[in-house]
């Protein structure tokens, strides 16, 4: 298997561990997870955000790990990066591993709030937006230094089955009510100094890494012929990428 090492065997940087280039006004959209595995739905939320938000980018960060979540079972770093690109298919949409970089070096965790500051460091002139599902909000108020989070960059939270009514009453959307901006504004939330966030409301997609991984999906719907479609485009990407590591 692929390691999850910042440098290979010959001592050059993977280059999934490099930190993608970035312009000064540039918009980029940030959306964070293990991606294990990457979906439809990933792409989905990032062509909207990209059309809706107005971003230059959208970057999928794919991290080493969850601190919420079992990491016992996922593929390694340059396995689900590899599987992410071949589900992304978009030139605006950037696949990077950096963050396994950062904490193989022992610079950094892989918490959200180390990774943000140090993007807000590095490129100081570009503007950043941190994107999240709908069900993220929900227990948004678990993550560390979750309220310096909503100060760091604007957010932008988009649909999820199920998950609308529970995300604008959930424990982060009330501390910040008094920085949600209206949907119609959010071409501009990027520009915006935080705290500022948004919920997106879009063509909702029941994809989920959970229901790709074989576990119990959150909508009880029976996927249609399009659904059943991209979740086999899915598994086979990560299949691919599993069987080019193995190389």
């Amino acid at each position: 298997m692929m390691s999850q090492l910042s440098h290979s065997a010959t001592g050059k940087v993977e280059d999934y561990m490099r930190v993608p280039l970035a312009m000064p006004k540039m918009r980029i959209g940030l959306l964070g997870g293990s991606f294990n595995p990457a979906h439809e739905g990933h792409r989905h939320i990032s062509l909207t955000a990209l059309k809706r938000l107005g971003l230059d980018r959208v970057w999928w960060l794919v991290s080493p790990g969850n601190p919420l979540k079992d990491k016992s079972k996922a593929p390694d770093l340059g396995t689900r990066v590899a599987a992410a690109r071949k589900i992304a298919r978009h030139p605006r949409i950037v696949v990077t591993g950096f963050e396994g970089a950062r904490a193989d070096a022992g610079r950094a965790s892989v918490y959200t709030i180390d990774t943000l500051r140090f993007l807000k460091r590095r490129f100081p002139g570009v503007d950043f937006v941190w994107l999240m599902g709908a069900d993220n909000l929900v227990s948004f108020h678990h993550w560390r230094a979750w309220e310096e989070l909503f100060g760091t960059m604007p957010i932008a939270v988009l649909d999820r089955p199920g998950f609308r009514l529970k995300a604008r009453a959930s424990k982060a959307a009330e501390r910040f009510a008094f920085a949600a901006v209206d949907e119609s504004d959010a071409g501009g939330l990027a520009c915006m100094a935080p705290p500022a966030w948004t919920v997106l409301s879009l063509h909702l997609s029941g994809a989920s890494s959970t229901a790709l991984r074989g576990g119990k999906p959150r909508s009880a719907k029976a996927p249609n012929g399009k659904a059943r479609k991209a979740a086999t485009v899915e598994k086979k990407a990560v299949k691919q990428a599993k069987n080019d590591a193995k190389k």
